[in-house]
């Protein structure tokens, strides 16, 4: 199951684009603002009690830091698509390498923390549902050949299984498990409370927008 979920969510997320076509992404901001502060919440709750349990603070704390500049120079090349950040003109007919090695990186340090905490495997896949739809409502509105999105969609949708797998097969990653896991809590404070800051829409209070994210908490805090 942590291997073929984040597969099949990817994919599915493909094909309703593909078959409805939807016109805009704005009706997805909620579903995006609900992902944001659900990675966040099991996070926190989850992820950061375990690495503090296992390492020394300071260390901890230090892998953290840059697994938020990690995230920061990633996004240099994706231009923010792991938060639901695009824009046509970043599209050309040519496949996206640049996209493609950014967010593939970002999708294999996902899988990481899977293999020793397997609940916030829900927390990266309500993440990547709302991620890959904007995604390919992009590549489908974009010059990029059908052929090449669907390469795309296929390859990254295996990223984050490799990962899960790299992290239960490889002793160096094993022995380093603590270390990796603070980094990708760096990587997902990040893309989160982005993800949070721009669900404010010019800091207006929106009531559906904070009930979400109550919802969003609530549920994770039960997982």
């Amino acid at each position: 199951m942590i291997y073929t979920l984040p597969i099949v969510a990817v994919i599915l997320s493909f094909i309703f684009v593909y078959l409805l076509r939807p016109k805009k992404t704005g009706s997805f901001k909620l579903l995006l603002a609900f992902s944001g502060a659900f990675l966040l919440a099991l996070t926190l709750f989850d992820l950061l009690p375990h690495v503090y349990h296992s390492l020394e603070p300071k260390i901890a704390g230090l892998f953290i830091l840059l697994g938020i500049l990690l995230q920061i120079f990633l996004e240099f090349f994706s231009k923010g698509a792991e938060h639901g950040h695009m824009h046509h003109s970043q599209l050309n007919p040519s496949f996206p390498w640049l996209l493609f090695i950014s967010l593939s990186l970002h999708a294999l340090l996902e899988g990481i923390p899977i293999e020793t905490d397997s609940s916030i495997l829900y927390g990266i896949l309500v993440h990547k549902i709302p991620v890959a739809i904007i995604l390919s409502f992009f590549f489908i509105s974009s010059a990029i050949p059908l052929s090449k999105t669907i390469l795309f969609i296929l390859l990254f949708s295996f990223m984050t299984p490799i990962g899960t797998y790299l992290a239960s097969n490889i002793p160096a990653i094993e022995e380093f498990n603590g270390e990796l896991t603070a980094l990708v809590i760096g990587v997902f404070f990040h893309i989160s409370t982005v993800i949070l800051f721009e669900a404010s829409e010019g800091h207006q209070f929106n009531l559906r927008k904070v009930l979400v994210i109550l919802l969003a908490i609530l549920i994770a805090f039960y997982i």
